[in-house]
């Protein structure tokens, strides 16, 4: 399908600097009704899904969807509209949350690394690897007292979080290499919409399971997750494993800017189905008349 939404942006590659403070959370909208908008999101499902059908035959390369936000941004949400009408055989969803002590006893990458696309499938973790340099950088005592980092990698914050950095840019382009299209999405909030979000969260019988008592302790430290997203972000953005960092504030324009992300970075693989050779094409035809001869 055709598109009038200019990603470039949203894109962020190394090659200009990103700051969050001058970033908008809400842009003009990419629909003007309900039914354009129910329109355009169907139309993206069924060109991401056609292509994925692609990936699969084509069997070289995989694609990984990252999505950090903060809480109420609408991961879960953009996940299911934009995703639902992929075949389920081409995508696997991995959400992570609070690590096992199994997941503990490795190091930082090695949960998510089991969990990476295979060739011809779509991979999309909800939060990530990047929860290391996020909520680890908010509340370091994470890394010391739970993850058990030795002492001597601990005592300057500061640097361990470059070297994290550094340890997962060397992991997506490790993967880059080897096949796997890596596009990561920050979903960037206001905290005035998080604010309502939450209030319609406790306001509505059906969405009082989603409120949870740590939502407002972690609002606290509001600022410092910004500074976190936006140090994160210029460090890991690179033009192999760009970040996208989306207005969040409208849904609905949301899942049309990540739609369309997605299906530019499938049709930047120029995949196809794989070629037929002459012989197999004679094979065939000689199936093809037998099976006629049995409809006869």
């Amino acid at each position: 399908m055709s598109s009038e939404i200019n990603i470039s942006r949203f894109r962020y590659d190394g090659s200009r600097p990103f700051s969050i403070s001058g970033t908008p959370s809400c842009v003009d909208s990419h629909y003007q009704s309900k039914q354009e908008y129910s329109d355009l999101i169907k139309g993206f499902r069924k060109s991401i899904d056609a292509l994925q059908q692609v990936m699969y035959a084509h069997d070289r390369y995989a694609m990984l969807l990252v999505f950090q936000a903060m809480d109420a941004a609408g991961k879960d949400g953009t996940i299911r509209h934009v995703l639902s009408g992929v075949n389920p055989h081409g995508v696997d969803v991995h959400a992570f949350k609070r690590p096992s002590g199994l997941e503990l006893d490795h190091n930082y990458l090695w949960r998510t690394d089991m969990r990476m696309p295979r060739r011809g499938s779509i991979g999309i973790f909800n939060r990530s690897y990047y929860e290391e340099v996020l909520v680890c950088r908010v509340h370091p005592e994470i890394v010391s007292d739970f993850q058990r980092v030795p002492e001597e990698f601990t005592d300057d914050y500061s640097r361990m979080w470059k070297q994290r950095y550094a340890d997962i840019l060397g992991m997506e382009a490790y993967n880059h290499h080897n096949g796997t299209r890596i596009v990561k999405f920050f979903l960037n909030l206001s905290k005035d919409e998080q604010a309502r979000r939450f209030l319609s969260r406790i306001d509505r019988n059906e969405k009082n399971w989603k409120f949870e008592d740590g939502d407002l302790r972690e609002r606290m430290f509001w600022d410092d997750y910004q500074e976190a997203y936006e140090d994160c972000i210029n460090a890991t953005a690179t033009d192999e494993c760009p970040w996208y960092v989306v207005p969040a504030d409208d849904k609905k324009n949301m899942r049309l800017i990540v739609s369309q992300i997605i299906l530019e970075h499938l049709q930047a693989l120029g995949m196809d189905y794989p070629k037929v050779s002459g012989d197999r094409k004679k094979t065939l035809g000689e199936y093809r008349i037998q099976l006629e001869s049995e409809l006869e």
